[in-house]
């Protein structure tokens, strides 16, 4: 067990690709899911149309087959991917996208008819309507599922070892052929994906706390992230 802590220097070099691959891929993820869920929502048809190409497209690719395409294919029809990091991202940005992209259009419909038949009586532009009354609401109804499939992802970026990628999955095959020691390694790289997993859910649920805040469904000071990392007694109550 000890070989195996004094390997910590590399054990948070491939956490920390992890992380870099998390951030990255759900920043993509993030754009390309507002986008296609906006245009699942349209009332155009041929709109809604390309929503449904991209969703069931790559909702139904698996991670590691579009991974391989942009490592391994692209390059052999003329379009080369020099970052194999860009190449992981891609991959994954565009499958947790995909299902993204119904959380937004479902978190949108959801939104009560009452709220959107109130800004066509005031008269609100279509834009308007979207940016001051439904998106705010539908964004506090998507943070939940986008905290489960930010979760998702960061554990989807262990397939990327497959093209070199010296992640957290690599550095602890790196660290077991090293030091032999099975039980120890994997044992201590759950819990290194347990903490990151944490640390993600932490701001996801300070950002869900700031966004009912916004919307006037908390009290104005509600808990600081220190506190809700800290468990603070009446950090569930002020909710």
């Amino acid at each position: 067990m000890s070989e195996v802590l004094d390997s910590y220097p590399q054990l948070l070099r491939g956490a920390w690709v992890t992380v870099q691959l998390t951030v990255c891929g759900a920043a993509l993820a993030l754009v390309l899911a507002l986008l296609f869920g906006l245009a699942g929502a349209s009332r155009h048809a041929w709109v809604r149309g390309l929503n449904r190409v991209y969703v069931e497209f790559f909702r139904g690719t698996a991670t590691l087959v579009l991974l391989y395409w942009f490592f391994y294919a692209l390059p052999l029809v003329g379009v080369r991917i020099d970052s194999t990091m860009v190449a992981a991202v891609l991959a994954l940005g565009l499958n947790v996208g995909a299902y993204g992209a119904e959380v937004v259009r479902g978190s949108l419909k959801a939104v009560p008819a009452a709220q959107y038949e109130a800004t066509v009586a005031l008269n609100f532009s279509p834009y308007q309507r979207m940016r001051r009354v439904v998106l705010p609401q539908g964004f506090a109804l998507m943070l939940p599922p986008f905290g489960n499939l930010l979760i998702e992802l960061m554990k989807g970026t262990a397939i990327v070892y497959t093209v070199g990628l010296a992640d957290l999955a690599r550095v602890s095959k790196d660290v077991q052929g090293s030091t032999g020691e099975t039980v120890a390694v994997f044992s201590v790289i759950p819990v290194l994906y347990f903490v990151i997993a944490q640390v993600l859910l932490l701001f996801v649920r300070y950002a869900e706390r700031r966004v009912d805040r916004m919307l006037g469904r908390r009290p104005s000071r509600g808990p600081s992230l220190g506190t809700i990392a800290a468990g603070a007694p009446g950090t569930e109550a002020a909710g």
